[in-house]
């Protein structure tokens, strides 16, 4: 006798349903723009010989100085020089942080702060990861972070709410109940998932939305410049590539266009270069009307507003 083989549907995590790209409910960005672009800048601290973290050179075990140094020049040097750039050409930034940044070179929040840059939560560590948690545990990280990156704003010359709205996880890594506890905890949007080029609303269990908002995985220098090991002008003329074209394709629909930015990486000075190259080129069309230089939390709130998004869906 044959055993029965299951060709049905296959496992799914029911947060949102498929909807073709082609089929989605018209609106427009603020300013009647067109395609939304957003600096995601990480601010990342590590464990000092111990724990994860991206890596430049062969590791021969711990402590990795090679590669721990390598990571840090990203808060001395390379973020500094970063925020140099975002301000000539008044480039604001989502600013996903560890919050032991906060801890280990609150200036560089503070930095932020006075720029007036989002606050996005980005766990304690990249030295971990969450999808190995209890979910008390994860719980209690999300909580964490929120309260500690909300602290970190009454530091500002004039103390604002920093309350995160958003979140991505330590290399992007999820329990099967992050998105609930991410609605349960306060935050109202995720960067996690890059199935989009539009905003997407999630369920949760209590019945809250929780927002996705595009963040990306190939428009982003750790994929492409470490582990596909791509030079920094290729990866700049990559950002201009993706922008021109999707400037084309946001004719038909808004769009939005997430840049991840790691200081690590981009901030080594010949790197730094050609970013300013594709940096200016995006910042120039500005003026043309159609282009939303802004930050992931000013996307969430825009489409939060529109209540024919709530299923995504075209009639």
């Amino acid at each position: 006798m044959n055993a029965t083989v299951p060709y049905g549907r296959l496992a799914h995590h029911d947060r949102f349903d498929y909807t073709p790209i082609t089929r989605r409910v018209p609106y427009a960005w603020p300013g009647s723009a067109r395609l939304a672009v957003y600096l995601g800048f990480n601010l990342e601290h590590f464990h000092y010989g111990e724990g994860m973290g991206a890596r430049l050179g062969l590791s021969l075990g711990e402590p990795d100085i090679l590669n721990y140094a390598w990571r840090e020049y990203g808060n001395r040097v390379g973020a500094w020089r970063c925020l140099e750039l975002f301000d000539s050409l008044s480039f604001p930034a989502g600013i996903i942080a560890n919050t032991s940044i906060a801890d280990h070179c609150p200036e560089l929040i503070d930095a932020c702060l006075a720029r007036g840059d989002e606050l996005i939560g980005h766990g304690h560590t990249n030295g971990e990861h969450q999808n190995q948690m209890c979910e008390a545990d994860e719980r209690a990280l999300l909580a964490h972070c929120r309260d500690r990156l909300q602290a970190a704003g009454q530091r500002a010359p004039s103390p604002i709410d920093t309350t995160p709205a958003g979140w991505l996880s330590p290399w992007i890594a999820e329990s099967r109940v992050t998105p609930d506890l991410l609605a349960e905890t306060g935050y109202r949007y995720t960067l996690n998932w890059c199935h989009d080029d539009q905003p997407v609303p999630m369920r949760t269990r209590d019945g809250n939305t929780l927002w996705s908002i595009p963040y990306p995985q190939e428009l982003n220098d750790i994929p492409m410049i470490v582990a596909r090991q791509m030079d920094g002008k290729d990866f700049a003329q990559m950002i201009i590539d993706n922008f021109d074209e999707m400037r084309l394709q946001a004719a038909q629909q808004p769009l939005v266009m997430g840049i991840a930015l790691h200081p690590y990486i981009v901030g080594q000075p010949y790197r730094l270069r050609h970013l300013r190259r594709a940096l200016a080129h995006i910042a120039a069309a500005r003026e043309d009307g159609d282009v939303w230089l802004t930050t992931p939390g000013a996307i969430h709130r825009h489409v939060a507003t529109l209540p024919q998004l709530a299923t995504g869906i075209s009639a």
